[in-house]
C-alpha cells in the first residue's frame, strides 16, 4: 500500500509539472528579446536591468472596435507584451465584438483557458475529442472555462457590443484559428487534401481561400 501511494504522488508530481509551463527557478526571469540564446522560453535580462515596465501592460484597458469580417479582435497580453510573465506560466487576452461578432473556432495548444464576460452575453463552446459539443450562453460577470487544446469559440449574438478577458495556463498559449489554418497555410495545404477532408470541389476551395488572402494595398 506505501508502494502504491508512494507511485501516486510521483504520478501526481510529474503529471503537474507536464500540464503547463515549467516552474521557474528564481524570483524573476524577465524576458531578454535581445538574447541569441534559444531556450523553450526566453533567456533571462539581467537583475540590474529589470524595471517595473517589464510587468505593466496597459492594453486590455480599453476596448477595440474590431474591424474585420468576423466581428472580433483580440488583444493579447502574453510574455510578448509583458516581458516579466517569462516563467510565470501566466498570460491574459481580451475579445471585443462587434453585435453579431464571432471569435472563430480556434484552440490553444499550449494552455487552458477562463474566459470572464465583461460586457453583453456571448454564446460559448468546446467540442471534445469525442466530437460533443458542451456549450452555454454566458453573461456579464459570469465565466466558463475551455479545456487545453480543444476546439472552441464565443459569439455575440445580440445587438450591442460585448466583451470578455481571457486567462491562460501558459505565458504563450498559442492560438490556432482552425479556418485560417487549413486555407491560409504557407505554403498552402495541398487541394486535394482539403477537397477530400471536407467533401467539396476545388472550386470551393479556391473560394474559400480568396477569403483569407491579403488584402492588397495600393
Amino acid at each position: 500500500m506505501e508502494a502504491l501511494f508512494a507511485y501516486v504522488l510521483v504520478f501526481a508530481a510529474i503529471s503537474g509539472a507536464l500540464a503547463s509551463d515549467p516552474d521557474l527557478l528564481q524570483d524573476l526571469c524577465v524576458a531578454d528579446f535581445a538574447s541569441g540564446t534559444k531556450l523553450n522560453g526566453y533567456a533571462c535580462k539581467d537583475a540590474a536591468n529589470i524595471t517595473a515596465a517589464d510587468f505593466f501592460f496597459q492594453g486590455l484597458a480599453k476596448p477595440v472596435a474590431p474591424n474585420n469580417s468576423v466581428g472580433s479582435i483580440p488583444t493579447v497580453a502574453s510574455v510578448q507584451k509583458i516581458p516579466g510573465l517569462n516563467t510565470l506560466g501566466v498570460s491574459m487576452a481580451r475579445v471585443d465584438f462587434a453585435p453579431g461578432g464571432l471569435n472563430p473556432p480556434h484552440s490553444h495548444p499550449r494552455a487552458s483557458e477562463i474566459a470572464f464576460v465583461l460586457e453583453g452575453e456571448l454564446d460559448v463552446g468546446f467540442i471534445t475529442t469525442s466530437n460533443v459539443l458542451i456549450s452555454k450562453t454566458i453573461k456579464k460577470g459570469e465565466v466558463f472555462v475551455f479545456p487545453r487544446g480543444l476546439v472552441h469559440f464565443q459569439k455575440n449574438n445580440g445587438n450591442k457590443p460585448a466583451a470578455a478577458l481571457g486567462a491562460f495556463s501558459s505565458q504563450l498559449p498559442g492560438t490556432q484559428s482552425i479556418a485560417a489554418t487549413l486555407f491560409s497555410a504557407t505554403p498552402e495545404v495541398p487541394d486535394n487534401v482539403l477537397t477530400k477532408a471536407f467533401q467539396i470541389g476545388t472550386k470551393e476551395v479556391d473560394k474559400i481561400k480568396s477569403k483569407f488572402a491579403p488584402k492588397k494595398t495600393d
